[in-house]
């Protein structure tokens, strides 16, 4: 049996999904946020010693990390559906986003993120995610021009990992100011399995 252990407002929320979309028996095991803190319950140290999520457990292994997680089930479970074939053009761009999540992507907009929350800028940070992220979420409005998905006309790990910076764009009210990842993200909405994360999310969030 999958073990997921999901830490509620936290990137495993893309796991979530992931399994809803393969369809396989998993379960979940939730934790709560530090209202004053907002970090992690110390009972997650148990399970990983970074005390972070989403960790997996399955078939012995114990698995931390959003993307390492998402590329070992799909290469489980869904080789031939939600990733391209290896050796060709459309893999090697798979393989890019699926890294630009949680490398270019995510620093600027978690950094914006940080400074809202601590209630004082710094003139450095605020002024370098500011233009970090308009560089890089301007590049994925870019290459979504005239596209449903990332890669190829289908859904694939990629849109999965990317789906956590496509909600912070529009948490931070940026849709308007990038519409094609506005449409992006409602395309990945329409997915019963995305709905279906969504609420599974929703009910272990107090």
């Amino acid at each position: 049996m999958i073990t997921l252990h999901h830490l509620n407002k936290s990137r495993s929320k893309r796991i979530i999904w992931l399994l809803e979309e393969l369809g396989v028996d998993y379960n979940l095991v939730a934790y709560q946020r530090d209202a004053s803190t907002f970090l992690g319950p110390e009972s997650l140290k148990k399970v990983h010693p970074l005390g972070k999520s989403p960790v997996l457990e399955a078939s012995g292994y114990t698995i931390a990390e959003s993307g390492a997680i998402t590329d070992y089930l799909i290469q489980t479970y869904a080789a031939d559906r939600l990733m391209p074939a290896p050796g060709t053009a459309d893999y090697i761009d798979y393989q890019q986003w699926m890294h630009f999540a949680e490398s270019s992507a995510a620093l600027p907009l978690l950094l914006k993120m940080f400074v809202k929350m601590e209630g004082a800028e710094t003139q450095f940070i605020s002024g370098y995610a500011d233009a970090e992220t308009a560089k890089v979420i301007g590049y994925v409005n870019d290459r979504l021009d005239g596209k449903s998905y990332l890669v190829g006309n289908s859904l694939s790990g990629a849109d999965i990992m990317m789906s956590f910076i496509a909600e912070i764009v529009g948490q931070n009210g940026e849709f308007e100011k990038y519409p094609n990842i506005a449409n992006y993200y409602q395309q990945l909405m329409s997915h019963t399995s995305f709905k279906k994360a969504l609420q599974i999310e929703a009910e272990h969030d107090r």
